[in-house]
């Protein structure tokens, strides 16, 4: 990998305007959750009795929810151009890792209000895969799945 700053990318197309829209992605791609675990069970060889003893609803619904977050748009760049977007963004930000590394990534939900990031020095591709599922667990998670209070 390489140590160079990252000024600015996005990953990933998903960037929910509102809760509406994100409760219609979570809905859409719950029946690709269905054919994912089918056809992986397929390919590990599942008889009927072992599928249905092994798949659940909790396993589609792990699917789903990685899924979700997979397509979620997490933005990459390095420190001063995070620290000037966040300076901007007036709401709040959780950040996991440490103020001294170079580059962040991090995931902003308009509908949720809030935002997550992650600091990475090089591997940028693990830091996207970190913020996506802080993403879907802090700020998508309770109200998606039905637990918001």
């Amino acid at each position: 990998m390489t140590d160079e700053p990252h000024t600015g990318e996005t990953h990933g197309t998903f960037d929910p305007a509102s809760w509406a829209d994100a409760e219609r992605r979570y809905e859409a791609v719950g029946s690709t959750a269905q054919v994912v675990v089918r056809a992986v069970a397929k390919a590990m060889e599942f008889d009927r009795e072992e599928y249905d003893r092994r798949v659940d609803a909790d396993v589609v619904e792990t699917a789903r929810q990685a899924l979700f977050a997979e397509t979620l748009a997490v933005r990459v760049a390095d420190r001063a151009a995070f620290d000037s977007w966040r300076e901007d963004y007036g709401a709040d930000v959780h950040v996991a890792g440490s103020d001294a590394v170079g580059n962040v990534a991090w995931h902003a939900s308009a509908p949720a209000g809030a935002a997550v990031a992650a600091t990475f020095e090089n591997e940028p591709e693990a830091a996207v895969g970190t913020v996506r599922r802080m993403a879907f667990n802090r700020l998508y998670r309770d109200r998606l799945t039905g637990d918001a209070p």
